[in-house]
C-alpha cells in the first residue's frame, strides 16, 4: 500500500513540475515577444498546458475522489474555454489592427489556388521525370505527357 502512495506523489510531482516548467517558458514568451497575437500563443499555452498538467498532477496525488472529479471538470472547462476566447480576442486584435502591413499579408484565395495547382503541375512532372529517369522504361502515357516520343 506505501508503494503506490509513493508511485501517485511521485507522478503527481512529475506532472506538477511539468505545468511549472511550461508556465516558465509562457511567461518568457509573453514578456519577450512584441507582437499580441505571438503573445497570445505563449499565454494560450500556459492555460490550456500549464494548468492542465498542473490539476491532473493534483488529481493523482489526491486520488479518486469527489474532490478529482471537481478538479477534472475545471480541467475540461479551461479546455473548452481558453481556446475559444483567445480565437475571439485574436480575431478582434486582426480586424482593429493598424499597422497589418508590418505584421502579416494577406493572401486572397485564388492566389493561393493558383500556387497550389502551379506546384501539383511542377511535382506530377518532377516525379514521371524521376521514375522514367531510375526505370529506364516507363508506360507510353507517361512519355506522352512529357512530350518525348514513344
Amino acid at each position: 500500500m506505501a508503494m503506490i502512495e509513493w508511485l501517485q506523489f511521485l507522478v503527481g510531482a512529475v506532472l506538477l513540475l511539468l505545468g511549472l516548467g511550461i508556465f516558465t517558458v509562457e511567461m518568457i514568451g509573453v514578456y519577450r515577444f512584441h507582437y499580441v497575437l505571438n503573445r497570445m500563443h505563449a499565454a494560450a499555452m500556459g492555460d490550456t498546458l500549464g494548468i492542465g498538467f498542473c490539476l491532473v498532477g493534483l488529481i493523482v496525488m489526491n486520488g479518486l475522489n469527489f474532490t478529482s472529479l471537481k478538479l477534472f471538470l475545471v480541467v475540461a472547462f479551461l479546455w473548452f474555454s481558453s481556446p475559444t476566447s483567445s480565437h475571439l480576442i485574436a480575431r478582434l486584435e486582426v480586424t482593429t489592427d493598424t499597422e497589418k502591413e508590418k505584421h502579416y499579408r494577406e493572401v486572397p484565395l485564388t492566389e493561393l489556388e493558383e500556387e497550389l495547382s502551379s506546384c501539383e503541375e511542377k511535382d506530377g512532372m518532377q516525379e514521371a521525370k524521376d521514375f522514367m529517369t531510375q526505370d529506364g522504361s516507363a508506360d507510353r502515357e507517361l512519355r506522352e505527357n512529357l512530350g518525348q516520343e514513344a
